[in-house]
């Protein structure tokens, strides 16, 4: 089940509370604003070493950085360096935007490194 469908089912999950201290802000409040579609948790249960966060209405301001591999340079070693700065330098969220070989593996181990929301764009492993 989803931060989402929790919210609307009236749960207030640990993901919530967690937040909701962070944020400085009742934790009732952020359960409404995830049921209403207006702040999320990106909270995938296959991302197990991941550190919530809120994004949306009403919340702090968060930074993104953006790493991936390309059709010119494309080791899973410069990503991992990559994603360490960009979280030693304060990236509540990273976008992983490889094109480069080996998506799936760079993926992988990235995802196992990365404690913050990791998006990712599937159709560049087609």
């Amino acid at each position: 089940m989803t931060q989402l469908q929790k919210a609307r089912d009236g749960e207030i999950t640990k993901e919530m509370r967690y937040v909701a201290q962070v944020e400085g802000i009742d934790v009732e409040q952020l359960q409404r604003a995830i049921s209403d579609g207006i702040a999320v948790i990106p909270a995938n249960k296959n991302h197990r070493n991941l550190k919530p966060i809120g994004i949306g209405k009403g919340l702090l301001v968060k930074v993104n950085a953006n790493i991936g591999t390309s059709a010119i340079k494309s080791t899973i070693e410069t990503e991992l360096i990559k994603l360490e700065t960009a979280i030693k330098a304060g990236a509540d969220t990273v976008m992983d935007l490889s094109t480069g070989d080996n998506i799936d593996e760079t993926r992988k181990r990235i995802l196992e490194k990365c404690a913050v929301p990791l998006g990712t764009v599937p159709i560049y492993q087609t």
